[in-house]
Parts: structure tokens; sequence; C-alpha cells
């Protein structure tokens, strides 16, 4: 009992730590802690050739696939009133959620608290909501379905807006906690997990609740995954979790315990559920029972950047760089970038995209071999 009281202290002491670096950022780019730069882990998103990536430095950045040259580079800004004996000042916005691109339009999600909305061929700015002031921070990404734009905040709340004038679509709803993840849509419901330990099923036109999950035994930080009427997730008490689409309830919980939390979001491929964990492992389970399939893949370093699916490989990168695909359930490392990978990942046409996090740059390489096509420094010119 000693070991596992002290495994739940410490997963205390580790949620308390990563909440004080994420406020911290905050400060950081308040103009209230000079010298200090935004911080971000967006990931990238491809429409009509382009890639859209918001930089750590607070940028929308636009890059051609076709050979990585840099086509924008526009500052995501924002007015700080002061505080703490600050003056009034302007300062990037650090963007952590995934860009969206729909119709005409790219949405991006900022930590201050705002959803902005900009031309996607020309830049120029459409709305932003709220007009005036801001919501709690926004960590997660917005996702955009039925002409709509969904997103949680921290202030516990699902919000939707119209996408083409940033309007409120419906009253937002009230979980019990901060909200981290990104929504999911999967038909006419929109799924998304709180730091209250629950996963939500919302009516995505009226924003009523259809369901709320049975309580995990931990905070659920990652977006969930939607596959053949199932839920899947993970939760910070190190187990997976398997819902019932239509109505919540529990399907499984998985029998093996991770070493640490599930942060990123898993994926589920020919009924398998493969979930990255920060103990540096992919869990492999049946999707249908939740058994594991064959003992968890060591991939070496914590995983904290989403997976892609290309093809019938899952592409997954490690804190420290190292890209690999498991397909048959065998791992193959394609790529050491040798450099920090928190970003979520991004594919298009056998291309997987990663934002590295020192050095900032972004690389495209070939989803099968691992050659590199292309890199581009996202660093201001």
């Amino acid at each position: 009992m000693r070991v596992k009281n002290n495994k739940i202290k410490l997963s205390k002491i580790l949620l308390l730590t990563v909440m004080f670096l994420v406020v911290t950022v905050g400060l950081a780019t308040s103009g209230c802690m000079g010298g200090l730069q935004p911080v971000g882990w967006s990931g990238g998103v491809v429409a009509d050739e382009t890639l859209f990536l918001g930089s750590m430095e607070g940028r929308l950045v636009v890059v051609s696939v076709a050979d990585g040259t840099r086509q924008w580079s526009e500052p995501i800004t924002t007015t700080s009133s002061g505080g703490f004996g600050c003056a009034a000042s302007s300062a990037a916005v650090p963007i952590y959620g995934t860009l969206v691109v729909a119709g005409d339009l790219v949405y991006i999600s900022g930590y201050n608290g705002k959803i902005y909305a900009f031309d996607s061929t020309s830049l120029q700015k459409r709305w932003v909501y709220p007009a005036e002031g801001n919501l709690q921070t926004i960590v997660g990404g917005a996702v955009v379905a039925l002409d709509k734009v969904y997103f949680g905040c921290s202030d516990g709340k699902v919000y939707a807006l119209r996408a083409d004038t940033g309007v409120e679509a419906w009253e937002p709803f009230q979980t019990g906690d901060k909200i981290w993840s990104t929504p999911v849509i999967d038909g006419e419901a929109v799924y998304i997990s709180s730091f209250d330990k629950k996963v939500y099923a919302l009516d995505a036109a009226t924003g009523e609740k259809k369901w709320e999950s049975p309580e995990a035994g931990g905070v659920i930080a990652s977006p969930p995954f939607v596959y053949n009427d199932t839920v899947y997730f993970g939760s910070f008490d190190r187990y997976l979790y398997a819902v019932d689409a239509t109505d919540g309830q529990l399907k499984w919980k998985s029998e093996v315990e991770a070493g640490n939390w599930f942060w990123a979001k898993p994926v589920v491929y020919n009924n398998t559920v493969y979930a990255p964990c920060l103990d540096g492992k992919v869990y492999i389970l049946d999707a249908e029972s939740g058994h594991e399939l064959i003992d968890a893949i060591d991939l070496g370093s914590s995983v904290s950047s989403s997976p892609v699916l290309v093809d019938d490989s899952i592409i997954i990168v490690s804190e420290e760089g190292k890209v690999y695909s498991i397909k048959d359930n065998q791992k193959k490392e394609l790529k050491d970038l040798e450099t920090k990978v928190y970003s979520p990942l991004c594919a298009s046409n056998g291309v997987v995209y990663v934002h590295t996090q020192e050095d900032e740059a972004l690389y495209a390489l070939n989803a099968q071999t691992g050659a590199e096509v292309w890199q581009v420094s996202l660093a201001s010119e």
C-alpha cells in the first residue's frame, strides 16, 4: 500500500508541476516577465498543398508542402491590461492547440483565452471571440464541423461558435473541472474530456448533454478517439478506458496499469488500440475487450505527441525526437531528429510532418522510409 500511495502522491506533484509551467507561460507572455518567449506545441494541418502551424514565437506560419518554403509568418498578438504592477503592453500569444482549416478560414485557439479566425489566403483577421475581454486559458485545439467551431476551455466549459462569424451558437456547457483537450466530432455528437475525470457527449446542434462517462480514477487531459461506436481515452490514473458512444456506459478498463500518465491521443486501427504513454511505451490492446495483445513496445523516451495513421502504419515520435512506425505490431525506427518533440504529428499524402521544439523547425519525412523530404526553420527571419 505504501508504494501505491507514493505513486499517487508523485502523480499529484507532477500534475501540479505541469499546471505551474503552463501558468508560468501565461505570465511570461503578459509582458511582466521580460526576456521570456511565448511557448506552444501546436500541431500542423495541411489544406490545399499548404501547411498551417502555430510557432513557439506565437506566429501563424504557412509553409508550402511541395518544398518547405515559408509563405507567411504572421504574429498573433494580444494587448495586456497590466497587472502585478505591469504596464499595458502587446505580446505574442502562445498556441498549444492544433490549427483548423475549413472553407476559406483558418482557426487558432490562443492560450490567452481567445479564438481567432483568419482568411487562409490573405491571413487577414475575420473575427475574434470574445471580441472584448478574454476567456480563461485555452490549451487544446478547436474543431470545425456542422458550420460551427467547437472548443474547450480551462473554465471547464465547452463552447460552440458560428464558423462564419464567431457568434455563440449555443450556451456554453459546464463540466466539473478545467478542460485541456481538443473535442472530437462524430456524427451529430461532440465528445470531450475534462479534468473532472469524465468524458462528455453533447448534442452538436444544441449543446445539450447526451451522457457523461463513469468517473475514471484520474484526470483526463488527452482527447478521446471514436471508433466503431466506442469512445477510447487514457487517464492520469495510468489506465485506458472504452465507453459506449451511444450511452457512455463502460465497456472496459484496461487490465494493465501503465508506468505513467496517458497524455497523447490514442489511435485505433484494425480493431487495435495503440496508446502512447509518458512512460515511453506504446500499449497495444484489443479494441473489443481491452486485453493486451502483446507486451508494450518500449520507445525509450516519454511520448506526449499524438501519433498519426498513415496507410497501415502508426507513426509516432518520442520526446527525444526518434520517429517510429508500428506496423503489424512491429516497431521500426524511421529517423532520429535528435531534438525535443511535444507537438502532435500531422500527415498528408504519405508524408509525416514533425514540429520540433529545440531550434524550432518543421520536418517533412517519408512515412515509409523516414527519408527527409525537407526541413524549414520556424524562427523569425
